[in-house]
């Protein structure tokens, strides 16, 4: 099992496979209930990052046992959807962006699987976060399917979960940042550690605080993400086909000394 799917807000459906089992993986840091399908000649291993119900916040994700757990089933690369709000006024309301670099502004998580003691130390280079090869499969796919699409971006990554504010949207904009999340991170660091190839999907469903005409309510994000959900799952489906088999990019090269 070489592939998996990390789905996020509006993504919550493992059935675009066929032949579907519940899988449970015991990790070091708790159980993680997944499942595993089928597309094609591949298997594939489908993970809600919120829960079944959407009941889990992004601060309070187990983003460690779920990484360790598709590392354990011998996951090898990682599409992980996302949905963001827009910094950038060349992002718009349903664009896709194939981010590349993220800014750290979460406070509360766990953030490696490098503590020290039993687990070790080690600095991760993280050069290229985010897969280059995986990115480049996504960029083509989406330009055969005309779909809206960057194929880079900032992902600012912010503890959540309230919204953000105006001020901090003018501060992550002069950063650099072009759209703003709550969960890339650790999920991309720790993917990174485990010498993971990990891409996301940021779906913009939403113009971020202060350059909305509305107030941001959570209800509306969703159903921004779930009125695209058919195109997205099309997308997902079209790239796992497209992925190659031979890895050629660094993030197994620079990944951390990880024994599982």
């Amino acid at each position: 099992m070489r592939l998996a799917i990390i789905g996020g807000t509006g993504v919550y459906d493992p059935k675009m496979l066929g032949n579907i089992r519940e899988e449970k993986v015991a990790t070091p840091y708790g159980e993680v209930g997944l499942r595993v399908g089928r597309y094609q000649s591949e298997e594939v291993a489908f993970l809600t990052r919120h829960g079944e119900d959407h009941s889990v916040p992004p601060h309070r994700v187990n983003y460690r046992a779920n990484i360790w757990a598709l590392k354990k089933l011998g996951v090898e690369r990682v599409l992980a959807t996302a949905a963001v709000g827009s910094l950038n006024p060349t992002m718009q309301l349903g664009d896709f962006v194939f981010v590349d670099q993220f800014l750290d502004f979460t406070r509360a998580r766990p953030l490696t699987f490098f503590e020290g003691g039993e687990t070790g130390l080690y600095h991760t280079d993280f050069t290229e976060p985010y897969c280059p090869q995986m990115r480049s499969t996504m960029t083509v796919v989406a330009a055969e399917m005309a779909l809206p699409s960057h194929p880079d971006g900032v992902y600012v990554c912010t503890e959540g979960p309230r919204f953000e504010t105006p001020a901090e949207i003018r501060a992550f904009a002069r950063l650099g940042g072009d759209v703003v999340g709550m969960t890339s991170v650790p999920e991309v660091v720790l993917a990174h550690e485990a010498g993971l190839c990990y891409a996301t999907i940021a779906l913009v469903t939403n113009m971020a605080a202060g350059l909305s005409q509305t107030v941001l309510v959570g209800e509306e994000h969703r159903a921004v993400m779930l009125e695209a959900g058919e195109k997205l799952k099309s997308f997902l489906l079209n790239v796992l086909q497209r992925l190659p088999v031979e890895r050629r990019c660094n993030c197994l090269a620079t990944a951390g000394p990880l024994r599982v």
